[in-house]
């Protein structure tokens, strides 16, 4: 079997994999779409004592609210996804069998993502925005080279939260129990991707530093591109920017985590 089609089947067997749990993605769509309510009238009631807040209309505001439940697993802000298999592995040892498969250790975690992603995307992101856009008065564009590039954008940005969890998986190499750092990263998601609020509405310095990170390209970045406030072309830059420096430290921090087992093991 080619790479190419090693890595398409491992995509197709993470979505197989998540397609099997259709309990768990039923109780998922439900959860979404009510919290999605919850943050929908937190939202009007907001937006009407500052209008225009972060540069959005009530109609924006309320599309972002229904953007970020549609994505909240898609990009895996609250973590959930194949770091904690993956720090099981590195726990119990097991890393040792996939180290010794023909394939790369990142690139196969990453291809089971993104077929994981795409399962979530279907199945826990199209019923959350299909329930709001009746609810509420969205400001969806119907322009489908807008949705074309609202799916780059999510692409992309589930590729930088695969980034930046496959970090957080390693760091078990190193700690007896690597779940600290994993709670800090979902802590940390949370607050910089916009799930809760858009990042347009956090003041000066904190603003400008939290765009700037890395995980505003999970939820405000395709948030933008949907909602038309920025230029696709440059936020795919910032995301392949953030996407291709989060893999390569990913890359060097394998390289020690394998030199680290050859060593203990022999």
């Amino acid at each position: 079997m080619g790479t190419g089609r090693l890595y398409a089947a491992v995509a197709a067997g993470g979505f197989r994999r998540y397609a099997t749990y259709r309990t768990a993605t039923a109780a998922g769509v439900f959860t979404n779409t009510v919290f999605g309510l919850i943050l929908a009238y937190t939202y009007i009631a907001l937006w009407h004592e500052r209008p225009h807040l972060g540069g959005y209309g009530e109609a924006e505001a309320l599309t972002y609210v229904w953007i970020g439940q549609a994505l909240l697993v898609v990009v895996s802000v609250m973590g959930g996804g194949f770091e904690d298999e993956l720090m099981e592995r590195i726990r119990t040892g097991d890393i040792a069998v996939d180290l010794y498969r023909p394939a790369d250790l990142q690139l196969w975690w990453l291809a089971a993502d993104l077929g994981r992603g795409l399962f979530q995307l279907l199945a826990r992101g199209v019923i959350p925005m299909g329930v709001g856009a009746l609810l509420f008065p969205l400001a969806l564009p119907t322009r489908p080279s807008a949705w074309a590039a609202f799916l780059v954008a999510v692409a992309l940005g589930t590729v930088v939260s695969f980034a930046i969890r496959f970090l957080v998986a390693l760091s078990a190499f190193w700690l007896l129990d690597g779940s600290g750092v994993a709670q800090i990263s979902w802590i940390t998601a949370t607050f910089c991707s916009g799930i809760l609020l858009p990042l347009n509405v956090f003041p000066g310095a904190l603003g400008e530093i939290v765009r700037a990170l890395p995980w505003a390209s999970l939820i405000q970045a395709p948030a933008d591109v949907l909602l038309g406030t920025a230029d696709p072309v440059a936020v795919y830059a910032r995301q392949l920017a953030w996407a291709a420096a989060l893999l390569a430290a990913g890359r060097m921090l394998q390289s020690a985590a394998t030199r680290r087992v050859v060593v203990q093991g022999g």
